[in-house]
């Protein structure tokens, strides 16, 4: 009884993150309650006793019930996310996680060029780039190795990139941009970094993030991803004034805002702000599904 009770409160814990995941691969509110309720009903028929992440373990079956359901539309030839939308513009919302649930409907276009990707395409996409889940992990679900399914993700990803009516303005975009990037600076993905940079981008830091360590200024994108690649393992997405970016904490604190400036699919330039009056002027809300964060500050530069 006293583990029924646990594992009840685990999930509620969990629960508006894999309503984000699901939405964000399914494109559909009801389709990603129907996939939440179906990995609660596993989580009640499995031991999980001996798994040391629930939540992990959690958002890899999430993941799964919503490929089933990707490959299972494709088989049907549903009809495309765009001829859905009304149901998620209009969905009424039933709690705070609900109404941010249907945030992401800002990034309508960004969900319907998801549509037009492969089922594992998304899959390797979305829980990669979106919600950190490492390809190691990734794999084993779609029969694939670590490297096939990281070119999935890749190929995905630069079909994104140069997708037609997707403004600029897009803020679910921008965010996805940034966690790409920042997925790829973690792995030490060299060549993702390239791509996601323009080949003109700049890397500036202020006065503080100097004395940390950072260069001043930095230009060229195979300068910024030589520096940049295998290093962010602390730094965690976030809205900085309501725009796409990134920052770390130590203690509670927030010591490091990262600015990114996105223009045509590809990030111009990023500013390194360290000083703690100007970190303490900034409006920075930090956003769900990101991997726990170390406090190295060597790890943010």
């Amino acid at each position: 009884m006293v583990e029924d009770e646990w594992l009840t409160e685990r999930f509620e814990e969990d629960r508006p993150r894999l309503r984000a995941v699901a939405f964000r691969m399914l494109g559909s509110v009801s389709e990603a309650d129907d996939a939440v309720q179906e990995a609660w009903l596993r989580l009640h028929r499995t031991d999980v006793t001996g798994v040391h992440n629930l939540g992990g373990w959690l958002t890899t079956v999430v993941g799964r019930v919503c490929l089933d359901m990707l490959r299972s539309r494709t088989a049907r030839r549903e009809e495309p996310l765009d001829a859905r939308l009304p149901e998620t513009a209009g969905a009424s919302a039933d709690g705070p996680e609900h109404e941010a649930l249907l945030a992401d409907s800002v990034g309508v276009a960004l969900l319907v060029v998801l549509e037009t990707l492969t089922p594992a395409e998304r899959f390797a996409l979305v829980l990669h780039d979106m919600f950190a889940v490492p390809y190691r992990e990734i794999a084993p679900i779609l029969d694939r190795t670590p490297s096939a399914t990281k070119m999935l993700a890749s190929r995905a990803r630069r079909r994104i990139q140069s997708a037609d009516g997707i403004p600029d303005t897009d803020p679910v975009r921008k965010e996805h941009i940034v966690r790409a990037f920042l997925a790829a600076s973690r792995d030490g993905d060299f060549d993702e970094l390239l791509a996601l940079l323009h080949p003109d981008a700049v890397l500036r830091a202020d006065r503080t993030a100097m004395q940390m360590g950072a260069k001043a200024e930095l230009s060229g994108a195979t300068g910024i991803a030589r520096r940049l690649s295998g290093h962010a393992q602390a730094a965690r997405p976030a809205l900085v004034d309501g725009a796409a970016g990134a920052a770390w904490t130590t203690g509670g604190t927030i010591r490091v805002v990262f600015a990114f400036t996105i223009a045509g699919g590809e990030i111009t330039a990023i500013d390194i702000i360290a000083d703690p009056e100007h970190v303490a002027r900034l409006d920075v809300d930090f956003l769900p599904h990101h991997p726990p964060a170390g406090d190295d500050p060597r790890n943010a530069r």
